[in-house]
């Protein structure tokens, strides 16, 4: 009589019986693994670790040896990290700069071309950029993407031919770059290591690990001179600090350079210049807190900054000023999402840029469950200076009412856009003329304070001090300090468009109203007439029950729009595409 043998049972559920004469699979379900495949990837692996954190650094590997991510390339990723294919499938799909091509599909060519779509660069002239290019390429040899905010919003309007950006593009420069060949970015001239310790550099650092500098000695100084959290947040830097050390240990650091907010660039305007501050600054902060390791995650939009990053942390190494590995540099896959702090820390553990419910905050639970500090990238930048200056200094800088200096992305219709260095509370009138004034022929008629999500603000209050809060009661705020300047030329209505067509393209989909709210918000905004009443329910509904601030900022544009612009035609000719 045949035997049986009882699968699959549990305490729920009885066992199921299989006769044991049946014939044994000859292979796993699923996917086979490809042998040439697995050698192609352990040799690019080479002797790098085998860890799941990884991931996405793997994934930028094949990626960038093969311009694409085969099917067969993934099974053997996942066996060398000993990752199932659905958790690899999942992260590789949430990044906009990986292509994944299952067996069957046609890989991209080999060449991509990205035209900047987002706001500056949508009024500086992109949809005609993009439709100039499609009509003058060759789609089997080269790929043609919108792509969101580059970054570089004071040279709109931006193409970038694979890792080479163009600013100022024009279809004639575009075609000639990628005739040339030319794929690799250009790295700047830039302060190096030995000429920054020249000039004082990493002292501070120094009086810190020999105990001329106390802990509470440097918390007093950076409350007493008002820095804040420049990423957005504008949370008190000191305050930070103490709350992370209040934390029992081990604890860990993070750098938020994931600048994605449209209209912002000041950050890499600082590490194409001069790196060095950035990185004192943190190490200073690691040291305060404890901190075992820093991670600095960078927006893979800037390959030179992640260029001269990885050759500074080396240089550093070397100087014997940090130990091997103390600062891993992680490289973005182009998710706007992951600038919030937990998305970003969840990317850096190898996952999809999702934001974690709070609390527990990341101060408390942080990177693989540690305490966390975060900071941003210009917060770092000013430690230095605000130590070797004086909180007093600092704070003196600012005016009405406010505390210190802030650097304002400055663009649109400017004459001459950039990042400048301005006190905090300055207003926006002040800036433009700072920025040279107004284009020849325009007239100031709205600005955003904050990039796509402070809002849109008329020029009749273009006299407000700009400082954390002080746009409160307009429902709007200065966020990231990106500031883009509209003229009479730029329909209020196809700028709301604009950034509600990011914040759609750029939720993570995870909860319900972003994902569902800013679908919804499109196709209302796209309407001929729109429904106030509707779209202000909508955007109540997105700011009460959105997970993270990309939901419950993204209304702020079309709320602001109906607030303010009430004269405005309110229409469907839309800037960018269809």
């Amino acid at each position: 009589m045949e035997q049986s043998t009882p699968t699959g049972g549990g305490p729920d559920r009885p066992a199921r019986h299989v006769g044991s004469r049946k014939r044994a699979r000859g292979f796993p379900k699923g996917r086979q693994l490809d042998n040439r495949a697995l050698e192609e990837i352990r040799e690019l692996l080479g002797d790098r670790p085998r860890r799941h954190d990884l991931l996405i650094e793997y994934l930028h590997l094949i990626q960038d040896r093969y311009h694409y991510i085969s099917a067969p390339h993934l099974k053997a990723l996942c066996e060398e990290l000993r990752l199932p294919q659905a958790a690899a499938y999942e992260v590789a799909t949430f990044y906009a700069h990986f292509d994944v091509v299952k067996e069957g599909e046609t890989p991209p060519p080999p060449t991509t071309i990205r035209v900047c779509d987002s706001i500056t660069c949508a009024v500086k002239g992109a949809e005609a950029l993009y439709e100039a290019l499609k009509a003058g390429t060759d789609s089997a040899k080269v790929r043609l993407l919108y792509a969101p905010c580059m970054g570089r919003c004071d040279t709109a309007p931006v193409a970038e031919v694979g890792h080479l950006h163009i600013d100022h593009a024009t279809p004639k420069v575009v075609e000639e770059v990628v005739t040339s060949g030319k794929r690799e970015p250009v790295i700047p001239k830039y302060v190096k290591l030995a000429e920054y310790r020249a000039q004082g550099g990493y002292k501070l650092l120094e009086k810190c690990r020999s105990g001329k500098l106390s802990f509470e000695t440097i918390v007093k100084e950076l409350m007493d001179g008002g820095l804040r959290g420049l990423g957005g947040a504008g949370f008190p830097t000191g305050r930070k600090w103490q709350i992370v050390r209040s934390y029992p240990g081990p604890r860990l650091m993070t750098i938020n350079g994931d600048e994605g907010e449209p209209g912002t660039f000041k950050d890499r305007y600082y590490l194409e210049r001069n790196p060095h501050p950035m990185f004192e600054g943190a190490l200073i902060g690691a040291w305060a807190v404890e901190a075992e390791r820093i991670y600095l995650y960078m927006r893979d939009e800037y390959p030179a900054v992640l260029h001269i990053l990885a050759d500074e942390i080396d240089a550093l190494e070397k100087a014997g000023i940090i130990e091997d590995g103390f600062i891993e540099l992680r490289r973005g896959a182009g998710a706007y999402i992951c600038g919030e702090e937990s998305a970003m820390i969840e990317s850096i553990e190898g996952k999809r840029g999702y934001p974690r419910n709070r609390p527990p905050y990341i101060a408390e639970v942080g990177l693989f469950g540690r305490p966390t500090l975060n900071n941003n990238v210009e917060t770092l930048y000013w430690i230095p200076e605000i130590l070797n200056k004086g909180a007093q200094w600092f704070a003196d800088q600012g005016m009405n009412g406010a505390k210190g200096f802030r650097s304002w992305s400055v663009s649109g219709r400017v004459k001459k856009a950039g990042v400048i260095v301005a006190p905090a509370g300055i207003t926006v009138r002040e800036l433009i003329e700072m920025a040279g004034g107004m284009e020849d022929g325009e007239t100031f008629k709205a600005y955003l304070p904050g990039g796509a999500s402070g809002g849109i603000l008329p020029a009749s209050l273009g006299d407000l001090p700009l400082d954390f809060g002080s746009l409160d009661k307009y429902g709007s705020f200065v966020g990231s300090h990106a500031i883009v300047v509209f003229s009479q030329r730029d329909d209020v209505a196809n700028i709301a468009i604009n950034l509600l067509r990011f914040f759609k393209d750029e939720s993570c989909g995870q909860c319900t109203p972003c994902r569902v709210g800013c679908d919804k918000a499109v196709a209302l905004l796209e309407q001929q007439q729109w429904d106030k009443e509707l779209l202000t329910e909508l955007a109540q509904t997105m700011r009460d029950a959105s997970i993270c601030g990309l939901g419950q900022a993204a209304p702020n544009a079309f709320i602001s729009a109906m607030q303010f612009f009430l004269d405005e035609r309110l229409g469907t000719e839309t800037a960018g595409r269809a």
